[in-house]
């Protein structure tokens, strides 16, 4: 296989609005939408969740099961032991050489999961800065030793007062920081930023945001949860730490997996913990919809009250698929 194209950020932006997005709530039921759509359109799926990436976590990530991932390839699942980390900049490189790949067989892209993070880096790409000014960071914090952190933050003020007005007077991290883009570049680190917030038309783009009423939700996560403890969560995790003994800082903050943790270190009993997994789980799930309603590229889909299984799968493919004139 041919080795895929180092792009700019520009290019990696144009190739992900060209790939359809089926984002949405956990247990929204984004998975079945996905996978019959790549069948409708000759597509692959691109993961879009933040945890489906570690091996070993199956359960608590609802992650697509062996014979899903057997009818439509799935890229980006299972590709890191629970202890490593990621970031959102290792994954968007992942993700961009995945739709080169996946274009070069001809197929077409879909992205399924709800981590909206990754989403926006997709569509806007991510401001990563000037690298690190040693010698520069050097003399600050010989400065420092004689003057007062709110003296270099009211020397922030001059040159970038948006950035000193978003950061505290003694964050002297991300005032040093500020100062050494602005050196380094010649332009406030406010107006680079606001290069990757522009937000892109929805029509400019194929992003379908799944979302229920709030009762429905709620009922499809309790099934959710219920369904994780009765399929053996408990026992994937003490099998991850058995393994590992521990999991990664990432890995072990995923909404089930840090309740299981702490279950099986005796803070709380299995009840208990199936329970603070539902609220944590419905708090994540709120989170999620706020995320999604403050990018403008989403388009949501309003499921009625009732709707299950290939009703919904059918209710959302044919709004995709057939657009009315006031989506």
């Amino acid at each position: 296989m041919v080795q895929p194209a180092v792009l700019n950020n520009e290019q990696q932006i144009r190739l992900a609005l060209d790939c359809w997005f089926i984002t949405g709530a956990t247990a929204s039921g984004k998975s079945d939408v996905s996978i019959e759509l790549a069948k409708r359109l000759g597509g692959e799926i691109i993961s879009l969740d933040s945890m489906a990436i570690y091996r070993g976590m199956d359960i608590g990530t609802a992650k697509a099961s062996s014979a899903q991932r057997a009818s439509v390839p799935h890229h980006l699942i299972d590709i890191l032991d629970p202890v490593e980390s990621f970031s959102v900049t290792r994954y968007r490189e992942l993700a961009t050489a995945a739709i080169q790949q996946v274009h070069e067989r001809g197929n077409r892209v879909i992205f399924v999961g709800g981590t909206a993070l990754y989403l926006k880096a997709m569509l806007r790409g991510i401001f990563e800065g000037p690298p690190a000014a040693p010698e520069f960071r050097a003399a600050i914090e010989k400065e420092l030793e004689t003057v007062d952190i709110e003296q270099l933050h009211r020397r922030l003020e001059q040159v970038d007062p948006v950035s000193a007005g978003k950061l505290h007077p003694n964050d002297k991290r991300r005032i040093i920081r500020a100062l050494e883009v602005y050196r380094t570049t010649g332009q406030p680190i406010s107006h680079l930023q606001n290069e990757f917030e522009t937000a892109h038309s929805p029509e400019d783009c194929k992003v379908f945001t799944l979302r229920h009423p709030r009762d429905v939700l709620h009922q499809r996560i309790q099934r959710r949860v219920d369904w994780m403890f009765d399929n053996d969560l408990v026992g994937e995790v003490r099998d991850l730490l058995d393994k590992w003994g521990e999991l990664g800082p990432t890995a072990s903050q995923a909404v089930g997996y840090r309740e299981v943790i702490e279950h099986l270190a005796g803070l709380r009993n299995l009840e208990e913990t199936r329970q603070l997994v539902l609220f944590r789980t419905r708090r994540f799930a709120r989170h999620q919809e706020t995320w999604f309603r403050g990018l403008p590229e989403c388009r949501m889909i309003e499921l009625p009250p009732g709707i299950e299984g290939t009703a919904l799968t059918e209710h959302v493919i044919q709004h995709i698929l057939s657009p009315q004139p006031d989506d």
